[in-house]
């Protein structure tokens, strides 16, 4: 299939052939187009300049029906099978793999050393209670000793890249849309992980409106992507869509990039014909900082079709720095998608317009933070993420009553589309969150559509100004540093256990925007034994700064020891975060007695 520019197919043909899930998809390729390249995997730790393993989509499906089979061996249909495997190819027989057999996934990660890790996989594991574990023969040592040492030895386990060819394939397995497809899990709290349900019909409607919003094209784009695979924009951006489109996907290990990070552009640069990739804000900061004159001379990057940028709060500067420094190269701010989702939603929710760069506004700080957008030379700037992805519905609410705001106003985002997950695994709280009730002014209750029995509640703050949607807080409170999520009530967790002179139940962890990015804030109360001449400040920060760091990685820019009662609390009792940050804004919190 060849298309020009404004007349491209907006659909996948296996959504438009019926498919409903994405080994449907993957079967149609193998047979259309079995000999082209379905994903292919840059290994940089053999080989500096990258050693590439590749798969056809003949190939992969081969590997697929293998590893199916096995799993239907091992388990029943709507068991869980987790994925404990390295990125590359491997990964993705696997969870593929798992789809088939008519299981439910569950995309994590191998053991690893990294700070917090361990104790998300071990709690998530223990949440999913899996039948299943899918590992590589190099790693299965090592899963299994975790799997042991954390008391999880009820899964079986299955080395994906040692499962013999399946001469007869896996039983035939009729997966529905409303079928669950696996769990996302998207709490990095080791205490109370929280599995999204998607469906097969999530994923499929949420990669169809990735492939409508990209500009992607069946058989001609490549995706490039570095970020996770058990990560929810990874999954999408380097698995679902292109297995749904028809499309090759080339994978890189996140290490690489953060070694890197031009190897991200060098692997764009490479791809044939039209390219998409995405990344957080901090990356396009980060690989533009890191290269030299001479790596960005090397790079043609006019064929680039469109680069998504999500996941944590996209900051006009960094776009700026991006798109100045590889203009040489034939980057075009008019590549630039500005996406908001969330795990609840698959990934996406909103996407600015394609062919033309994201909107932004200037809006005073103060305004802003009272609720209303109001227009101003100096302040704060917004980057527009768009409207709706292929028809969703977003608007924005008042979190305490639900009631429909106007454009201009501030309040909670919520959405609905056939995206949008079916709630969260074993919670009781899944209707509050994903069947909430929207009214408007005269108190009537507002369609969701798309056959939903309500609205998703994202939890995060937008404002709609011209119909466009805008990113006003943080996402759920998340503290995003580098790219890199950490949920303040972890940071909260460890800090009240580093010094003795923190009182428990009073600490706020938060971030907000520095020179080169987002800062880490502590704010905590001394204990009430600690006087204010006891209180040693320096040693209780240097304590907080380094348990933060060997727990979570995160760097703390600065601990506050306020006096007993002086952190921000709501009427109940609890702190107030947001208004934490705030006020350290304002320059108004400040060491107390």
């Amino acid at each position: 299939m060849t298309s020009t520019p404004g007349q491209l197919k907006r659909t996948p043909d296996s959504v438009d052939g019926g498919d409903v899930s994405l080994p449907d998809a993957l079967a149609r390729w193998a047979r259309t187009q079995g000999d082209q390249r379905a994903v292919a995997y840059v290994d940089y730790r053999v080989d500096p300049e990258g050693q590439i393993t590749e798969l056809t989509w003949r190939e992969l499906n081969a590997r697929v029906d293998a590893v199916a089979a096995w799993c239907q061996q091992r388990a029943d249909r709507g068991d869980r099978a987790a994925v404990l495997v390295e990125q590359g190819t491997d990964y993705v027989v696997a969870f593929l793999g798992v789809l088939r057999a008519g299981l439910v996934a569950v995309p994590l990660f191998e053991p690893n050393p990294l700070p917090g890790h361990t104790d998300r996989l071990a709690a998530v594991l223990a949440d999913c209670a899996p039948e299943l574990v899918l590992t590589t023969k190099a790693h299965a040592d090592a899963v299994e000793a975790f799997l042991t040492e954390r008391d999880l030895t009820g899964p079986a386990l299955i080395a994906v890249d040692v499962v013999p060819p399946s001469t007869g394939g896996p039983e035939p397995v009729e997966l529905s849309a409303d079928d669950v497809a696996y769990l996302q899990y998207t709490s990095g709290s080791t205490r109370t992980p929280a599995g999204v349900i998607i469906t097969h019909g999530n994923v499929v409607a949420n990669a169809a409106q990735g492939y409508e919003a990209y500009d992607c094209v069946q058989g001609e784009t490549t995706s490039v992507c570095w970020l996770p695979l058990f990560h929810d924009m990874g999954l999408v951006v380097g698995l679902a869509t292109p297995v749904l489109g028809g499309f090759p996907a080339v994978l890189l290990d996140p290490i690489a990039f953060v070694l890197r990070p031009q190897r991200w552009l060098e692997q764009l640069a490479e791809t044939p014909g039209p390219a998409v990739s995405a990344a957080p804000n901090f990356a396009y900061g980060y690989v533009a900082s890191r290269t030299t004159p001479q790596e960005r001379a090397k790079l043609s990057l006019d064929h680039v079709v469109s680069l998504g940028d999500g996941s944590e709060p996209v900051m006009s500067k960094t776009l700026d720095t991006f798109y100045s420094t590889f203009a040489e190269a034939g980057v075009d701010r008019r590549m630039h998608r500005h996406t908001y989702g969330l795990a609840e939603a698959v990934v996406m929710v909103s996407v600015s317009p394609r062919g033309e760069a994201p909107r932004e506004i200037t809006v005073d700080r103060v305004s802003l933070a009272a609720g209303r957008v109001v227009h101003a030379e100096e302040g704060t700037t917004l980057v527009s993420a768009g409207q709706g992805a292929g028809g969703q519905l977003v608007r924005i609410a008042d979190p305490a009553t639900g009631r429909a705001l106007a454009d201009g106003e501030v309040g909670e985002i919520w959405a609905s589309g056939p995206n949008i997950g079916q709630g969260y695994w074993g919670k009781d709280d899944s209707p509050e969150v994903f069947e909430a009730v929207l009214t408007d002014d005269d108190g009537s209750a507002v369609d969701p559509g798309w056959g939903r029995k309500g609205w998703l509640r994202t939890g995060d703050l937008g404002v709609q100004v011209d119909g466009e949607l805008y990113i006003a807080g943080r996402i759920k409170d998340l503290i995003i540093v580098d790219g890199t999520n950490h949920y303040p009530q972890d940071i909260e967790y460890t800090v009240e256990a580093a010094h003795p002179a923190i009182r428990r139940h009073t600490v706020a962890a938060f971030s907000v925007p520095g020179e080169t990015g987002e800062l880490a804030i502590v704010v905590a109360e001394r204990a009430k034994q600690v006087s204010a001449e006891e209180l040693d400040h320096e040693a209780v920060s240097t304590a907080v700064k380094s348990a933060v760091s060997g727990a979570h990685a995160l760097a703390v820019h600065e601990v506050l020891i306020l006096g007993p009662g002086e952190v921000p609390r709501t009427s109940s009792g609890k702190i107030q975060r947001s208004a934490c940050r705030t006020r350290y804004a304002e320059g108004t919190l400040r060491m107390g007695g």
